[in-house]
């Protein structure tokens, strides 16, 4: 394939929305292929342009990777955050809906889902994509904080511990169970009844008042 007419279409692109072609095309990339099923090169020729022309806004494909997967917590953080809604109708309510926010959003946003979770780049490797993270993992901290303190001190767990807990048992069931690609596993039942039943019986074996 000749590169001379993509060289054309790449003049195209205004300043910024090269970087957004790039990471629209690493999404397709990643929902046909994998996360690691395809080149900075392969993602070059799906955005229509040239193999050099990546590199204006990105050091190589993990850096490219780094940017889909910060792109993706933020939309991840915004689903979690309308998800428990400060804590309305009620708490331990709220809580449930956490966990129905993470699987719609594995299940809506596969690509995202694989390049935040499996394409194998660490937070620590750009700034922007550790804030993204924490500020998603935020959300279940915050809704932690708020639900312990409906529990007598003496027996309260560490917010950080059960907000941990809850992301394990949210994770394992959309990845396993809830994703929106063909890994998902089969079930007898839906992944949100699995996570509300799970949750449920977590949450009753700290002692919170049932919220089904």
């Amino acid at each position: 394939m000749s590169w001379k007419r993509t060289d054309r279409e790449e003049r195209k692109y205004h300043h910024g929305s090269l970087r957004e072609a790039l990471i629209k095309a690493a999404r397709e990339l990643i929902k046909e292929k994998g996360p690691a099923g395809f080149t900075f090169a392969d993602a070059a020729r799906s955005a229509g342009v040239s193999p050099a022309a990546p590199y204006r806004h990105f050091r190589d494909r993990d850096a490219l990777m780094a940017d889909v997967a910060r792109e993706g917590f933020e939309r991840f953080a915004a689903m979690l955050a309308s998800g428990w809604a400060n804590g309305k109708p009620d708490p331990v309510t709220a809580f449930h809906n956490i966990g129905k926010a993470y699987l719609t959003f594995a299940r809506s946003e596969p690509a995202y889902y694989a390049a935040m979770f499996e394409s194998g780049i660490s937070p620590d490797t750009n700034p922007e994509l550790r804030t993204a993270s924490e500020r998603a993992f935020a959300v279940l901290r915050a809704a932690a904080d708020q639900l312990v303190v409906l529990l007598p001190a003496a027996t309260r767990p560490p917010a950080l511990m059960m907000s941990l807990h809850i992301w394990s048992m949210s994770h394992g069931i959309a990845s396993l169970f809830g994703r929106g690609d063909s890994g998902r596993r089969p079930l007898p039942m839906t992944a949100e009844e699995l996570l509300e039943s799970e949750v449920l019986i977590y949450l009753q074996g700290l002692g919170f008042p049932s919220a089904r």
